[in-house]
């Protein structure tokens, strides 16, 4: 990723609020400005989709559902990507927020896909190995 040094005016009050958001992260102003308007575009062209922060960093999911994209995307593929079985799947989920994740993923497969790749990873025995205060005791 090759990155441009552009000039940009911004209120004191948003100045503030971007210092404010960069000293929370412990990042600088101009990573953290690079991140809020890499998301804003997102959500413009994803509407439905926001960005949490979790243990695993920040991440797309779906507006009030507690689900990640990921997790919609892994549903429809599991259910072999036709819509109304995954409408069925994920039955408490409206419509436009299942549409959401699917258009971001369509807008940004390679971070969806590069998620699935790393959730597929966590097979049972790697769970007891890494984790195994996870699992039932004995």
């Amino acid at each position: 990723m090759s990155l441009k040094a552009k000039g940009l005016r911004l209120s004191d009050d948003l100045d503030r609020e971007i210092a404010r958001e960069a000293a929370a992260s412990g990042r600088s102003w101009s990573a953290t400005t690079h991140e809020l308007l890499n998301e804003a575009i997102r959500m413009r062209r994803a509407p439905g989709v926001v960005f949490v922060e979790g243990v695993t960093g920040r991440r797309a999911a779906i507006a009030a559902s507690g689900l990640d994209v990921w997790e919609v995307v892994a549903a429809w593929k599991a259910v072999g990507g036709g819509f109304p079985a995954l409408r069925e799947e994920l039955h408490w989920l409206t419509e436009p927020q299942l549409r959401s994740a699917l258009a971001y993923y369509e807008l940004y497969p390679e971070e969806i896909d590069a998620r699935l790749e790393r959730e597929q990873e966590w097979t049972p025995e790697r769970l007891r190995r890494e984790l195994p205060f996870a699992g039932p005791t004995r």
